[in-house]
């Protein structure tokens, strides 16, 4: 993933903790969308989406 094309998330402009993405058929790439010269996290794409279905389904709810 050397040419990222990251995204920066819908909720951004509603709250202060922004996050971007850059995706691949591989990897899911997530950075602080304030500070993205301080790296970022890979996951397998699989795991992103298993958790963005827990996000959708309210499993993180508290």
């Amino acid at each position: 993933m050397t040419d990222r094309k990251w995204r920066k998330s819908s909720w951004s402009n509603a709250f202060d903790n922004c996050v971007e993405v850059a995706l691949s058929p591989e990897v899911a790439a997530v950075r602080d969308s304030k500070a993205p010269e301080g790296g970022h996290v890979a996951v397998p794409a699989v795991r992103w989406g298993f958790f963005l279905q827990g996000l959708k389904t309210g499993r993180f709810d508290r």
